[in-house]
């Protein structure tokens, strides 16, 4: 009958992040049973490593050797599974900790579980547009686009490509501030006056808005934290989870509700 290690429950969690390879280990093992030479190749570290990883995982019940292969126990499968969800969540967590306050709050609805599998795109010191470019990027692979937020810094990048993209088909629905689709149309008039003949824009009006913009495509939704100190866009969010479209939809509609569409004479020069 196996011994199993009598380690405690720190101790164990100690001992697999002391060593960068061996939750890899253990959650590859999950997947599928894989040799020894398999896991040497995956996890880039010696054979003798790898030999010895086995043996401990062994001794605490984690794994099991069926010939030459190794494949995880329902105890290691359950180790294994509460470790993937560990490293997922720090790595969102080191995505998100220089530009989590210019995210929605939490009484919002939102939540810091809704970016687990999102693209993070962070402004950087010498390149301080990656976000403003990632929105553009989007805004061209999408034949529906709905925006609301203040977000001034945003449009000033990509107002341009915003105004030919409905003009040349994609439907938009912005709600925003007087002043900033005065500012798009002041900097931009004769693009800004092709998107709303063109018929597909809709221009809501709305003095309280969201610190954080919220952008919803056909396959992906978007959240725009602005720095109004900078005046600048510090982070895009962009995800096609479920849980973050119907919160991104949700806000939207709450906005949509209390503001008219407004008329094209209705809007100032």
């Amino acid at each position: 009958m196996a011994r199993y290690s009598t380690s405690s429950s720190v101790d164990d969690i100690a001992y697999l992040t002391r060593a960068e390879h061996r939750s890899p280990t253990l959650i590859a093992l999950t997947v599928r049973p894989r040799s020894r030479a398999e896991l040497w190749e995956l996890t880039g570290v010696s054979s003798s490593t790898i030999r010895r990883t086995l043996g401990e995982f062994e001794d605490r019940g984690w794994v099991r050797r069926s010939g030459y292969q190794y494949e995880t126990t329902q105890l290691g499968a359950f180790i294994a599974a509460a470790m993937a969800e560990l490293l997922e969540r720090f790595e969102t967590e080191q995505k998100l900790r220089d530009v989590w306050q210019w995210l929605p709050s939490e009484e919002s609805g939102f939540t810091i579980d809704m970016c687990s599998d999102a693209v993070v795109t962070v402004a950087e010191a010498d390149d301080p547009y990656r976000p403003v470019n990632r929105f553009i990027s989007l805004l061209r692979e999408t034949d529906q686009f709905r925006f609301v937020g203040f977000d001034v810094a945003l449009f000033e990048q990509c107002k341009e490509e915003l105004c030919e993209r409905i003009v040349d088909g994609m439907r938009a629905e912005i709600i925003n501030q007087p002043r900033v689709v005065n500012y798009v149309r002041s900097t931009c008039p004769e693009l800004f006056s092709g998107a709303l003949e063109s018929g597909n824009l809709t221009v809501r009006l709305h003095d309280d808005l969201p610190s954080s913009g919220v952008g919803i495509f056909d396959d992906r939704i978007a959240i725009i934290g602005y720095n109004p100190d900078s005046v600048s866009v510090r982070v895009l969010v962009d995800t096609d989870a479920p849980e973050a479209r119907e919160w991104a939809e949700s806000i939207y509609e709450s906005y949509q509700r209390e503001t008219p569409t407004l008329p094209l004479e209705m809007i100032d020069e």
